[in-house]
């Protein structure tokens, strides 16, 4: 009897995570089925390692819920009723609804709504083309990057910083804000590696004991919001104790002799208070800095998910200078490379269509668009028609109790273009399948690390799955969108000329050829040897916080009451008689947002909607491990089971990752308790600042 075939290995780029769109190899059998998914060994950021949800992704992509064919509804909205209808029968509806909202309230009543369920940049980024192309309400992006983004260019002028390759050559590794565990696995290869090669010690600061604590020598738990006082207070020891590097400030800082004076008063006893950490834990982390020239801050984007967010990364980001880090590598302040890559968007987006007078919605405030807050409407015509893809808005956005009123409006026609059933496709009028990452082209890139991927199609859609470029050029055409040769164009032409048309004249063939171009600057661009961001070359300790050249749109929430120099920002949800808990909705290990957990086996690894909470705090309320809590605020109440030990601190509770409203007793997710209040300077979601109150059920 012959032995089975061996399934063949091509290379590809994993479409999900913005920090590690990993390079990988991708196991096809003769069937077409996809088999084990591998991490790419020659690939030194990736390093042969991915996530255990990605190398079963097989169980994804075969699901046999994925969705086949376009449908119709024909019962209530969420019912679940539809009726199978072909491909043309859609797209003539679909335009035909478009131009009939169009007609009655303008161009503006139809929002093209999206974000980063696939992070490749042609099926992903080429809604906006059909946004330009018809003049459709804008979206400003607030689900994720806003606060982080800001508060790391606030200071450096620029979104990028050194290798995070240089993890490996590092003698300490401070892993702040982020579970790299669950959400950045090749982080922790890199860290580990340092720890093997070099002694390296690894110090993770996170508001719960996280599975990459577990690896820590040295684990900091503090209260949600309060990192900048940490900062502030180890940058008060720098300087009190020797370490600061006033001759790098002098060449490098805008204004240190102001921001020493400043942290005179911001102790370590004064941070103590303010974070729950002791005074030895906060010495010992500020001595290990300042005599660890080679430490590298790798900084993540869950500690900026508050209302006071932006302050606390650029708090973080501080400390490197004053400690001089930068100049040694394996040193410095990391958070995203998206600077780097240069990439020429113009034709994907069809730049030269956009009219920059048309308003920006915030996705954050889908809620409130589509229940007709003014204020969220900027003051424009009602959303009556909407096309989604990439995103669960109904599961992942905040305020949902807004957000599923909303949606179950009659009078809007909603347009989903999805790969299963999710609970926003269930309150579509119009439902079209969708293609999976192995069953298109795209091209990626990581903001955790500087590698340009190229991930081909390699096996063939079931049913009738179309790409969502197959969608948009078709509905550009048959609503008359303004002519541009973008509309033409397949995937693989529009990498093509992205490349061409950036720095990278070998385009699409060379990226092929190479699997990934390697985009790292050289160690004086990427540790600012030659200056930072702004014209003077001088980092930011005292932004002007209205003028940050981040992405932006426009100053938004309290930015006139945003400290000057770092500072604990006394400004988040805080706990009250009424509500006197923290929430922080942080990411799990087995599914990403709404991604996975559709899939057997990240679904049997969560095991079910949880709270982690205090033992000390459990017994106060009589709960036990297990029990039914209620978890409430004045946007509504959720129901959860109890896991109770040690690992937040008092008085916060953590709620991992985002199951379904329905897989919740009561059928409220965790986002029903979550805000889409605007935070300083720029907007963002401050899905972990919450306050609540917690009851046995």
């Amino acid at each position: 009897m012959s032995k089975p075939e061996k399934p063949q290995r091509f290379a590809s780029a994993c479409p999900h995570d913005c920090p590690s769109t990993c390079a990988i190899e991708v196991e096809v059998h003769a069937d077409g089925r996809v088999g084990r998914i591998h991490g790419t060994r020659d690939n030194d950021y990736t390093a042969g390692v991915i996530c255990a949800k990605v190398a079963r992704y097989s169980e994804r992509l075969h699901h046999p819920d994925r969705l086949t064919k376009p449908l119709r509804r024909t019962g209530p909205k969420g019912s679940g009723q539809f009726e199978e209808i072909s491909w043309e029968e859609a797209l003539q509806e679909v335009s035909e609804k478009f131009l009939e909202a169009e007609k009655k309230h303008g161009p503006q009543t139809v929002w093209p709504y999206f974000f980063a369920g696939t992070m490749g940049l042609v099926q992903r980024d080429s809604i906006n083309r059909l946004r330009n192309a018809k003049s459709y309400s804008g979206m400003y992006q607030t689900f994720c990057t806003n606060m982080a983004w800001t508060g790391y260019i606030a200071g450096t002028g620029k979104l990028a910083g050194p290798d995070p390759r240089e993890m490996a050559l590092a003698d300490a590794v401070v892993i702040w804000g982020t579970n790299p565990v669950a959400t950045q696995v090749n982080v922790m290869t890199h860290a580990i590696k340092a720890r093997k090669t070099r002694k390296a010690k690894i110090v993770v600061i996170d508001v719960y004991k996280t599975e990459t604590m577990k690896q820590a020598d040295i684990g900091l738990v503090l209260k949600p919001g309060s990192d900048a006082a940490l900062a502030c207070a180890v940058m008060h020891v720098l300087f009190r104790d020797g370490y600061a590097d006033r001759a790098y400030m002098e060449k490098y800082a805008d204004a240190p002799a102001e921001l020493e004076e400043h942290l005179k008063t911001r102790s370590p006893q004064w941070a103590s208070e303010i974070t729950g950490l002791s005074v030895e834990q906060i010495e010992e982390l500020a001595k290990l800095i300042g005599e660890t020239k080679k430490t590298y801050f790798r900084l993540g984007y869950g500690f900026t998910r508050q209302r006071n967010g932006v302050v606390s990364m650029h708090a973080a980001s501080c400390i490197a200078v004053v400690g001089g880090h930068y100049q040694y590598e394996g040193g410095g302040a990391f958070h995203n490379n998206g600077a780097i890559y240069g990439l020429n968007m113009a034709m994907v987006e069809a730049h030269s269509l956009h009219d920059s007078s048309i308003r920006k919605l915030d996705m954050s405030q889908v809620g409130r668009v589509l229940t007709g807050d003014s204020a969220a409407l900027m003051d424009g015509p009602p959303v009556t028609a909407m096309l989604i893809q990439n995103t669960n808005p109904v599961s992942v956005a905040p305020e949902q109790t807004f957000v599923k009123e909303g949606f179950a409006r009659e009078d809007l026609f909603t347009v989903v273009h999805e790969q299963f059933m999710t609970e926003t496709a269930l309150m579509a009028d119009i439902v079209l399948p969708a293609t999976q990452f192995l069953e298109h082209d795209d091209i990626y890139k990581g903001g955790g690390h500087q590698n340009l991927l190229f991930g081909p199609k390699l096996v063939d859609a079931p049913g009738e799955a179309k790409p969502n470029l197959y969608v948009l050029n078709e509905l550009i055409e048959r609503l008359g969108g303004e002519d541009h040769e973008a509309h033409k164009m397949t995937s693989r032409e529009h990498i093509d000329w992205m490349l061409k048309n950036s720095k990278y004249p070998g385009g699409l063939s060379e990226l092929e050829e190479k699997r990934w171009l390697d985009c790292q600057p050289d160690f004086e661009e990427a540790h600012y040897i030659n200056g930072f961001g702004y014209e003077d070359g001088k980092f930011r300790f005292k932004p002007d916080w209205a003028k940050v050249p981040a992405p932006n749109n426009g100053p938004m929430g309290p930015w006139q009451q945003m400290p000057a120099l770092p500072d604990h920002w006394d400004i988040n949800e805080l706990p009250t008689r009424d509500y006197p808990f923290r929430l922080a909705t942080s990411p799990s290990r087995s599914f990403l947002n709404s991604t996975f957990n559709e899939t057997p086996s990240s679904v049997k690894k969560e095991g079910r909607p949880t709270a982690i909470l205090h033992a000390d705090d459990a017994a106060a309320l009589g709960v036990e491990e297990g029990d039914k809590i209620i978890l409430s605020n004045h946007r509504g109440e959720v129901i959860l089971h109890a896991s109770v030990g040690d690992r937040p601190q008092k008085g916060t509770l953590i709620a991992e990752g985002i199951w379904p409203n329905a897989a919740h007793e009561g059928g409220n997710g965790i986002n029903t308790l979550t805000s889409a209040d605007q935070t300083a300077p720029f907007g963002g979601a401050a899905f972990h600042d919450i306050h609540i109150a917690v009851r046995k059920a």
